[in-house]
């Protein structure tokens, strides 16, 4: 999963960041690297904010410019939380499916959380999906 951003000189000798798909992520950094660091964190946060208030995680659109990877447990974790949400069930719901305590619910869909593929994938066999790795070519 990857995003595109924008980056454009501010004025202030640093870069300013946004991205189309997300009008809530707006960053900066020094220089080009700082701020695809910044962005990365931004858009994990701005994510996680969509989460925490049940919203819809926007599919990236194409375009020319740059773009952010996400990373494959942030993939797999938004798609999770994307079939949850198609499917009305709550957190508590899954919980009850898989046998567990909610707070580890709650960390298979916090983005900041290092969970393990094996229990998002529980997950998913919880909810009748099978989750499978995909390599391509680096973009």
């Amino acid at each position: 999963m990857r995003y595109r951003i924008h980056l454009e000189p501010d004025d202030n000798d640093t870069l300013l960041v946004t991205c189309p798909d997300l009008p809530e992520v707006t960053t900066f950094g020094q220089d080009e690297i700082d701020a695809r660091f910044h962005a990365i964190d931004a858009i994990q946060t701005a994510l996680q904010g969509r989460i925490a208030a049940k919203q819809e995680i926007p599919e990236p659109t194409d375009g020319d410019g740059e773009w952010i990877e996400l990373g494959a447990l942030i993939e797999a974790k938004i798609a999770l939380y994307s079939l949850m949400r198609a499917n009305q069930m709550t957190k508590a719901d899954l919980a009850r499916r898989l046998q567990w305590h909610p707070p580890s619910v709650d960390r298979l869909l916090n983005l900041d959380h290092d969970s393990r593929f094996q229990s998002i994938e529980m997950a998913f066999k919880a909810l009748g999906k099978a989750m499978h790795v995909d390599v391509r070519e680096h973009a």
